[in-house]
């Protein structure tokens, strides 16, 4: 399924036009993008959130030690 998402503010100049030129094709639905309020991914998370997000490291940690070096021997001609 996809969305054809128009603005609220183009709703009146673009509904219709898309709605027709789309009416052909069964995986398209036109919709009126009627969201309000403040953008949540602007940065700001609320103290409440905030204090319940956890970053985590999810890869594997190194294992303890070193390596053997790598260098491969000079080879004689």
């Amino acid at each position: 399924m996809i969305f054809c998402v128009i603005p609220r503010e183009l709703e009146g100049e673009l509904f219709d036009k898309m709605v027709e030129y789309y009416k052909d094709n069964p995986n398209v639905t036109v919709i009126v993008d009627r969201r309000e309020g403040d953008d949540r991914r602007a940065g700001k998370v609320p103290p409440e959130i905030q204090e319940q997000r956890k970053t985590r490291d999810r890869r594997r940690s190194r294992i303890p030690g070193t390596f053997p070096d790598t260098d491969a021997p000079a080879v004689d001609s």
